[in-house]
């Protein structure tokens, strides 16, 4: 792929695209997923060497200096910055897999998404029991969105996963797969439907898999998931200090942090250093110090701290919150990834998971940069 800058400091432009965004162009024809629970108004592009997930439809791409405009057949295009060209990028095609159907007749697409280019993720109760209520929801999160625009199906059942998974594979070449979940009402928090999903994939084909919960009422999960064929696990903390986490995710924050120590250290004896990861969302409110505190302390336990830059997602009630800006992220990421690097802890040594596929953040970049 051509570029008409030098390669040295791509780390640091990827960072200044992702949290910017990019302005599409009198383009219409991007397939770009509403809502959800995971990255949303996201496009995958692949830049440089790289592919990463970049807001397309958020506030600030509306008004970003990056532009892109009438991509190739193929994908390519040139990007822009203030109407300079800068290099060429390819967005990430629609999948195989999304022209068929589970046996029962549903679209595949409905079941599963590709993230990046080569990661299938699930969300697979595609409901919460804190999301109704604005005194216990995660003011971020839009798990009901893809639901209110028919994107998906409430419940994916052991089998829809298994099968979805078995022709990503063979399609597409999928190479991890991650599931996660809304919480349901029970204390397991997710995990016993969990345990039923990854039991069911692994039947039929042998691909590496993080399942995403909160932590459950007993450890035990830990082994169960384990034994099932999880090879990673994601509990994740959002944000990172107490004041942050009762005024942006009331409910959730009932969990304490103390108690999600205890999953984290309970969860690395199973999984093993690197492979129990945590979301850590820059920009709700905590400072970069408070954030790189909370991530010394997490990589010291073995947990890898997945630190994006929060993208504030169309009908939530912080759809209008600001992106940290590229310095907010570059004052946490650079000595992030210096950390994590002398921690023998990086996202290329770690087996499955958010932080494995790294798009969501600039976060591995910085990782080659410093160790390269």
């Amino acid at each position: 792929m051509s570029s008409t800058i030098t390669q040295t400091n791509n780390h640091i432009l990827l960072n200044e695209i992702q949290t910017q965004g990019i302005r599409l162009e009198g383009i219409s024809d991007l397939t770009t997923r509403e809502g959800g629970a995971g990255p949303t108004d996201h496009k995958a592009v692949t830049i440089f060497d790289s592919t990463i997930m970049i807001p397309v439809f958020s506030q600030s791409a509306k008004k970003s200096p990056f532009t892109v405009s009438s991509p190739s057949r193929m994908g390519y295009a040139s990007l822009k910055k203030n109407e300079k060209i800068i290099t060429t990028i390819r967005f990430i095609g629609e999948p195989k897999f999304y022209k068929e159907n589970s046996s029962d007749g549903i679209p595949f697409w409905k079941i599963a998404r590709l993230h990046s280019k080569d990661v299938l993720a699930t969300t697979v109760l595609q409901n919460c029991i804190r999301y109704k209520n604005q005194e216990t929801s995660c003011q971020f999160c839009a798990i009901g969105e893809s639901l209110k625009h028919n994107t998906t199906i409430a419940y994916k059942k052991p089998h829809h996963l298994a099968e979805v998974a078995q022709r990503a594979v063979e399609l597409d070449g999928i190479s991890q797969f991650i599931m996660t979940t809304g919480t349901p009402g029970s204390s397991d928090r997710g995990a016993k439907i969990l345990l039923e999903s990854v039991t069911a994939v692994r039947d039929v084909v042998d691909i590496p898999i993080q399942i995403q919960c909160e932590p459950p009422d007993t450890f035990e999960w830990f082994t169960l998931l384990k034994d099932a064929g999880a090879s990673s696990i994601g509990m994740h903390l959002e944000a990172v200090s107490d004041s942050i986490r009762k005024k942006v995710m009331p409910g959730k924050a009932e969990v304490s942090l103390l108690y999600y120590f205890e999953a984290f250290k309970a969860a690395v004896s199973i999984f093993g250093k690197g492979n129990v990861s945590t979301y850590i969302l820059a920009g709700l409110g905590d400072t970069q110090e408070e954030i790189l505190k909370m991530s010394q302390k997490l990589i010291h336990m073995g947990v890898y701290p997945f630190v994006v830059p929060f993208v504030p997602i169309r009908n939530t009630p912080l759809e209008n919150h600001s992106s940290p800006d590229k310095e907010f992220m570059h004052g946490i990421l650079a000595p992030l990834s210096q950390a994590l690097i002398a921690a023998e802890m990086t996202s290329d040594t770690i087996s499955s998971g958010c932080a494995k596929c790294g798009a969501c953040s600039t976060l591995s970049t910085f990782e080659k940069n410093h160790s390269s």
